[in-house]
């Protein structure tokens, strides 16, 4: 890999109009169908070209059920978030095993 120092990286991306900057936060949270992704530590870079605005997100990755099926099953089984919560990651998102398990 090229050693570049980054005064001449940041003049480079300057003349091709590309502009970044780091982005602090605690945690970042990408909702899919299937559920959530969280980083936990993001090392987040925003980066500006042509108009258009991308993010590149680094950090701990930690993916859990959404919030409509953990609601779900506090309703049917009637527990707590963090009971319905465990029981979908034990059953890999299965609704109906996890609310089975909680009946028993």
């Amino acid at each position: 890999m090229m050693n570049i120092n980054p005064r001449q990286m940041e003049k480079m991306m300057k003349q091709m109009g590309m502009q970044s900057e780091n982005i602090e936060a605690e945690e970042v949270i990408i909702k899919t169908a299937s559920g959530e992704i969280r980083i936990l530590n993001p090392q987040i870079t925003k980066v500006k070209m042509g108009g258009n605005e991308t993010f590149q997100i680094g950090g701990d990755i930690s993916s859990g059920p959404n919030a409509e099926d953990v609601k779900t099953v506090m309703e049917q089984a009637s527990v707590s978030e963090e009971k319905a919560r465990a029981a979908l990651e034990a059953s890999g998102g299965d609704l109906a095993k996890a609310i089975l398990d909680l009946s028993e």
